[in-house]
């Protein structure tokens, strides 16, 4: 079966060097990371760094995404964490930035934010978790690894109950504090690292974990007791690589799952699954990140090293559009209020 491809040519400036010119509020031209944000469902992108200052503005286009956070009670307040660059924020929807200055230059590795407390944000570094109660004023440690080496990459806050909160270790530690960071306990051991926490945005009960070479894991009662969530991964021959998982607030038997090699989607909280063809072929694709549209959910997009995918029809027909930036994309995020916005971090590519 072949799917109608339309190719989306963005318009390129190229200067006497031969480089690529960005599109770029900041000026710099080929310093083409941080954040990109689209108005028109990722038609156009625009890069979007700027840090207001007193003198001249200063900017992060040099940063390369870690990972990112939005507020879940105000879709214009977005936490982006840069590798060896900190943690900035916007309250404006990436228009300008500022920078947690108290967390340095170290790279932020998972976020979190109070759903009952805008000013309540959660960070790790390494083996740490940093807590602010005063909107990224002031940060105080809450949480220390005796294991230095063992870094703690995923962060989960109940939006149910605003003292549980959860992170997950490369050891493979599920860990749960009860008291809002206070104290905590170990409640599951995966032996193998944990990728990313998520909680279902209409149960929080109801937990999902990406384990490192394993695959999806889902809980239904707040994390004491797991079991595999792969029966649509190995229907459908796409490996354990999970990129994405994609749940939906008031839709709660919608999910999408994406690995490097497709994506498949459940509409039946994961009884049956069926695979979305995808262009180029599934195992030649090299998806980096899934996003969609949680208003319609046939409003589909993804992301390689170098283009832009999406669908208004649930995958039956794709627009293909060329990155404006020498680097990968490798993260998206619809804005839920405005899902003709949306927002792309990308990593510079390594050299070969």
């Amino acid at each position: 079966m072949f799917k109608k491809i339309t190719i989306g040519l963005i318009a390129l400036t190229f200067i006497l060097t031969g480089c690529i010119q960005t599109k770029s509020n900041t000026g710099i031209g080929a310093v083409d990371g941080g954040v990109f944000r689209s108005i028109d469902k990722g038609a156009t992108w625009q890069q979007k760094v700027i840090i207001p200052t007193a003198g001249r503005n200063g900017n992060f286009s040099g940063a390369n995404i870690m990972t990112w956070a939005m507020d879940p009670g105000d879709s214009q307040a977005i936490y982006y964490a840069g590798i060896g660059t900190g943690l900035y924020y916007t309250y404006d929807g990436t228009n300008t930035w500022r920078k947690a200055g108290e967390l340095g230059n170290n790279t932020i590795r998972a976020i979190g934010v109070d759903s009952f407390d805008k000013c309540t944000i959660f960070a790790t570094i390494g083996n740490r978790v940093f807590k602010t109660d005063d909107c990224s004023r002031t940060w105080k440690q809450m949480y220390f690894d005796n294991q230095t080496k063992i870094t703690i990459d995923a962060l989960a806050l109940d939006h149910f109950n605003e003292n549980h909160l959860y992170i997950g270790l490369s050891r493979g530690d599920l860990v749960k504090s009860l008291d809002a960071g206070e104290s905590w306990q170990t409640i599951h051991r995966f032996n193998a690292k944990i990728d990313r926490l998520m909680i279902d945005p209409n149960d929080s009960r109801l937990m999902y974990a990406l384990i490192s070479k394993k695959g999806v894991f889902k809980s239904s009662d707040q994390g004491e007791n797991w079991e595999p969530f792969n029966d649509g991964l190995k229907e459908h021959k796409l490996g354990t690589a999970v990129k994405d998982l994609i749940l939906f607030k008031d839709n709660s038997t919608m999910i999408f799952i994406a690995t490097n090699l497709g994506i498949i989607r459940s509409s039946d909280a994961g009884n049956t699954w069926e695979q979305i063809e995808l262009i180029p072929a599934d195992k030649k694709t090299a998806l980096n990140a899934l996003a969609v549209n949680p208003k319609n959910t046939k409003e589909i997009f993804y992301v390689t090293n170098n283009t832009f995918f999406r669908s208004s029809d649930g995958g039956e027909n794709w627009q293909t559009i060329k990155l404006t930036t020498s680097r990968a994309g490798r993260t998206l995020m619809v804005n839920p209020e405005k899902p003709t916005t949306m927002y792309m971090g990308v990593r510079a590519l390594p050299k070969k």
